[in-house]
């Protein structure tokens, strides 16, 4: 029996929230060129409107972490496997996620980000799920928080399906 998707923000919600991180993401970094950094796979899709958005030079590149354990959870073993190309030493850093969920993945990678020096970090996600949060991370860019459920669509997946879905969803078993 397929899974039950319950909506939860459509097109036009996710464009208008976009639009307002963007307005602000703009004010924080006028005069500057900050280089957003995209976590793969989910926030590709995010990211690419975010900075369509964006009323300031922006240089963009991407990670990919790697969490292994079950398909809804992460096991807090990640692994980079993809790492960023361009240098961030002295630059504002805009990391752009998808969704912030234990906090385990944004924290890796704000570990990993400081040996390069960058004149700043921030943390962008589109939703902040605090349900299972296990770590405190910065979030100063939130578009949209959830109290709990799993969520899909607009880049979010479970088990790679339903990325390429234009809203987001709850699935329910």
């Amino acid at each position: 029996m397929p899974p039950t998707m319950v909506p939860v923000l459509s097109r036009a919600e996710i464009a208008q929230k976009i639009k307002t991180l963007a307005r602000r993401i703009s004010q924080d970094y006028a005069d500057e060129e900050p280089v957003a950094i995209g976590i793969l796979k989910g926030a590709f899709v995010f990211l690419a409107d975010l900075v369509r958005e964006l009323t300031i030079p922006v240089e963009i590149d991407f990670v990919r972490l790697a969490s292994y354990g079950s398909d809804t959870s992460s096991s807090g073993h990640i692994q980079i496997t993809k790492e960023i190309e361009l240098d961030i030493s002295g630059r504002h850093v805009l990391v752009v996620e998808d969704i912030v969920d234990s906090g385990l993945t944004i924290a890796y990678l704000l570990d990993y980000l400081k040996p390069f020096r960058p004149k700043s970090v921030r943390v962008c996600t589109l939703i902040d799920k605090a349900e299972r949060r296990e770590v405190k991370i910065p979030t100063h860019y939130v578009g949209h928080v959830v109290e709990r459920g799993f969520l899909v669509g607009y880049g979010l997946d479970f088990d790679e399906k339903y990325r390429a879905l234009p809203e987001i969803y709850h699935l329910e078993p």
